[in-house]
């Protein structure tokens, strides 16, 4: 068959396919999490809405950028290719450049000023806590007993890099493990779940998940 039969015959069909090829790479795109790093905000199984023109909008196909539209800001929970973890991770924005950060027994201090906790529910091991800080709210996890990861010292964050932690305090490969992350890795921004399938349920679908609001 001659490949002008081939495009002939499937013509709308290789259009549609190109579109959503274009689409997923430059625009819009949704990105599976398979880990509970970002318990309690997203679970296992989630599969979360990735906006890629939230920050920059580039050249299809490549990570050449045309333009900046604006800058992660902290709370954004933001998709990036992390170079030293080598696959792509989720993670929340903490601190962004100019900040200086530390935490002590997963309490977070930042430009000077700690956060604000409040206990929303625990269990023998765990809990749940409401974060605030810097114009920022979300749910944490963290365990009763802080493990060797819930202290850093006090870093001032250079221009064009970003401190990311994950909701679950402490079970999370974030800037604690893998530095600093790069402006230039963050692929998007994500504030929706779009499906969630139950992984301890047979897969089957948690219907209130649906377009839920990170």
């Amino acid at each position: 068959m001659k490949i002008t039969d081939i495009w002939k015959n499937n013509r709308f069909l290789i259009v549609f396919i190109f579109l959503m090829v274009l689409f997923r790479t430059s625009f819009a795109d949704w990105n599976s999490v398979p880990t509970g790093s970002m318990k309690p905000t997203i679970l296992e199984g989630d599969r979360i809405w990735v906006n890629k023109i939230a920050y920059d909008l580039k050249v299809p196909f490549t990570n050449v950028i045309i333009k900046n539209l604006s800058s992660p800001e902290r709370g954004d929970i933001v998709i990036f290719e992390s170079k030293k973890a080598g696959k792509r991770l989720v993670k929340r924005i903490i601190a962004i450049p100019g900040d200086t950060v530390n935490m002590k027994n997963n309490v977070v201090s930042l430009n000077g000023k700690k956060f604000d906790y409040k206990i929303l529910s625990q269990t023998e091991n765990k809990l749940i806590a409401k974060e605030k800080g810097n114009n920022t709210t979300y749910n944490i996890q963290v365990n009763k007993h802080p493990g060797y990861n819930s202290n850093f010292y006090t870093v001032k964050i250079p221009n064009d890099y970003y401190l990311v932690l994950g909701d679950n305090r402490d079970n999370s490969a974030d800037s604690r493990a893998i530095g600093l992350i790069p402006r230039d890795e963050i692929i998007g921004r994500s504030q929706h779940v779009v499906l969630s399938l139950n992984y301890d349920n047979y897969y089957l679908p948690r219907i209130e998940r649906f377009w839920h609001k990170l």
